[in-house]
């Protein structure tokens, strides 16, 4: 599938065994590439609203509160537990006025490409199929989010779309998934 700018578009990761590989894998590499890839995976964010992120954003707070880059339109994201966790443990040598994800060529936070890569080679290097980027993150967050809950109303109002229809296809939800859902269906 390819968007209308003519890129090919990206999967979530489906597999939780892959998303373990990818954490571990990051983990032993550099914590803020971990910690990259394990925010956007629980925050369902666009990586275009997390690299601006600052310590102070997220740290004293259970509702991260943003002006999305992309729509403008101003968002509420509940922090879970899990998340809120790993930010105290990520966070504690950083200055409040730190940006979240540093470039290590400045004070400048990480830039889109440089994201895209560690998301890439994480994905390459433990196996993870399809076209990844960093859409992939915030794709993997909706994918899991839908499998537990099954709300795709709720997710539909996360992600800020128009229709379900819109949310499945975006999510990955796709017609061979369907048929293979009601292969095997009877009543």
């Amino acid at each position: 599938m390819t968007t209308r700018e003519g890129q090919h578009s990206v999967e979530p990761i489906r597999e939780p065994n892959q998303i373990r590989a990818m954490k571990e894998y990051l983990l032993h590499k550099s914590y803020r590439d971990y910690f990259l890839f394990n925010f956007g995976i629980n925050s369902g964010l666009r990586i275009s609203d997390i690299l601006p992120l600052r310590v102070m954003d997220v740290k004293y707070t259970d509702i991260l509160r943003i002006r999305e880059k992309k729509t403008r339109n101003f968002r509420k994201v509940k922090m879970t537990v899990a998340l809120k966790n790993e930010i105290e443990k990520y966070t504690r040598s950083l200055a409040d006025s730190d940006y979240l994800f540093v470039s290590r060529k400045g004070e400048g936070p990480l830039t889109r490409v440089s994201a895209w890569r560690v998301i890439n080679e994480a994905a390459a290097a433990v196996g993870v199929p399809g076209p990844i980027g960093t859409h992939t993150l915030r794709k993997t967050f909706g994918y899991h989010f839908y499998q537990r809950t099954k709300d795709v109303a709720m997710l539909q109002q996360i992600f800020g779309h128009s229709a379900p229809s819109i949310t499945l296809r975006y999510i990955g939800i796709n017609d061979d998934m369907m048929e293979r859902a009601l292969k095997d269906f009877a009543l």
